[in-house]
C-alpha cells in the first residue's frame, strides 16, 4: 500500500509522528512529508533522520492554503496534529476548536481537492462520551471525517481511536521518572484514577493496520489495556529502588475523568470485533456476536497487574 507512495503526516514531529515515520520507511515510500508548526522540533528531527525520502513542511493545519500546498501529489494523509492537553483545551476552548475542528476540516478540504486516496484521523478515548473540551473537539473531528467519507467520491476517510501512548506529549511516565529522580516524590491527581496505555510501537503498528484494512467510513478502536495510575507510580518507585517516596494526591484537574472509556455505552450496539487489534464501530451495527472486552467500556473494569505494567514499560523501552 505505501510502497512508492507519498505520505503526509500532520503533527509529524510529535511522538506518534516520529514512530509512524520509523515504521513507514521499511515500506519504501517515495516521500514522507512531515508537517508541523514547531520549527525547533523540525530542526531536531531533521538532524536525527538522515533519509532523502523525508521532507519537512513548516505549517499549521489552521492555514488552508498551506495545507493545500502540502497535500499536492500526496497519496495518504495521517492526521495527527491537534491540541491534546485536557487542561490547556479547557482554558483555551476557542483555540482547541480552531485547531481540532477547523484544522480537521481544512485537512478534509485539502485532501479532497488534491485527490488523496486515504485520510486516517487519529482520535482519542476522550472522544467517547466526552466530558471536556478536548474530547468534544475530537468527537466533532470524528463526525467531520465520517461525513467527509459519505460525501467524497474520490478520497476515503477513516478514524482510529486510542488511549494514552507511553512517552507521548504529556505522558505521565517521563514526568513521574523526573519527579522521582529530582524530588523523590510523585504527584498524582487521584489515587483511584485509571487510564489506557500502550507502547508507541503497538500504537503505530495498529494505526498502519487500520489504514491498510479500512475501506472508508470506519471508526476503528484500538484494543488497549488499562492500569491504575497509582500502580504505575509504584512500579517506577520499585524499579528505581527509591525509598521514602512521597505520593502526593493533588486532585483531578478541570475536565478530567477518574475513569475513561474507548467505546461509549451508546456505541456498544454498533461495535464488533474486527481482528485481534481492532474494534469496529459501524453505523450499520454489530456484525458478530463476540463480546467487546469490558475494559474498552470502562478502564476500571479490568486492571493490569504491576508485573504487566512493568513488562509494558520494558517493551516500550522505558525500563531496561
Amino acid at each position: 500500500m505505501f510502497t512508492n507512495s507519498t505520505i503526509l503526516i500532520t503533527g509529524g514531529t510529535g511522538s506518534w509522528g516520529i514512530e509512524l515515520t520509523d515504521q513507514l520507511l521499511p515500506f519504501n515510500p517515495k516521500k514522507i512529508i512531515i508537517l508541523s508548526r514547531n520549527e525547533d522540533k523540525q530542526v531536531t528531527l531533521r538532524r536525527s533522520l538522515d533519509d532523502s525520502r523525508i521532507h519537512f513542511f513548516l505549517g499549521d493545519i489552521r492555514d488552508r492554503e498551506a495545507l493545500n500546498h502540502a497535500c499536492q501529489q500526496v497519496d495518504y494523509v495521517f492526521h495527527l496534529a491537534a491540541l491534546k492537553h485536557v487542561t490547556v483545551c479547557e482554558e483555551n476552548p476557542l483555540e482547541a476548536f480552531k485547531t481540532n475542528v477547523l484544522g480537521t476540516y481544512n485537512v478534509i478540504e485539502a485532501s479532497i481537492a488534491n485527490k488523496v486516496k486515504k485520510v486516517i484521523y487519529v482520535s482519542t478515548d476522550k472522544a467517547a462520551d466526552p466530558a471536556n473540551t478536548y474530547g468534544m473537539t475530537k468527537a466533532l473531528g470524528e463526525k467531520l471525517i465520517i461525513h467527509a467519507n459519505n460525501t467524497s467520491s474520490t478520497t476515503r476517510f477513516m478514524c482510529l481511536r486510542g488511549g494514552n501512548v507511553l512517552g507521548s506529549s504529556g505522558s505521565v511516565v517521563p514526568l513521574f521518572i523526573k519527579q522521582l529522580q529530582e524530588d523523590n516524590q510523585i504527584l498524582i491527581t487521584d489515587k483511584a484514577m485509571t487510564r489506557y496505555f500502550v507502547t508507541p510501537q503497538y500504537a503505530i503498528k495498529t494505526l498502519l493496520q487500520a489504514a491498510e484494512l479500512g475501506n472508508g467510513g470506519e471508526i476503528f478502536v484500538m484494543k488497549m489495556d488499562a492500569c491504575k495510575i497509582l500502580d504505575l507510580a509504584e512500579v517506577l518507585i520499585e524499579y528505581y529502588q527509591k525509598k521514602d517516596v512521597s505520593l502526593i494526591e493533588i486532585g483531578a484537574r478541570r475536565g478530567e475523568k477518574i475513569h475513561e472509556a474507548l467505546i461509549a455505552e451508546n456505541e456498544r450496539p454498533l461495535a464488533s470485533i474486527f481482528n485481534n487489534n481492532l474494534i469496529l464501530i459501524s453505523n450499520t451495527g454489530s456484525n458478530n456476536e463476540q463480546a467487546i472486552p469490558d475494559v474498552l467500556l470502562d478502564t476500571n473494569n479490568i486492571i493490569m497487574t504491576k508485573e504487566e505494567i512493568k513488562q509494558m514499560l520494558i517493551e516500550g523501552n522505558f525500563l531496561s
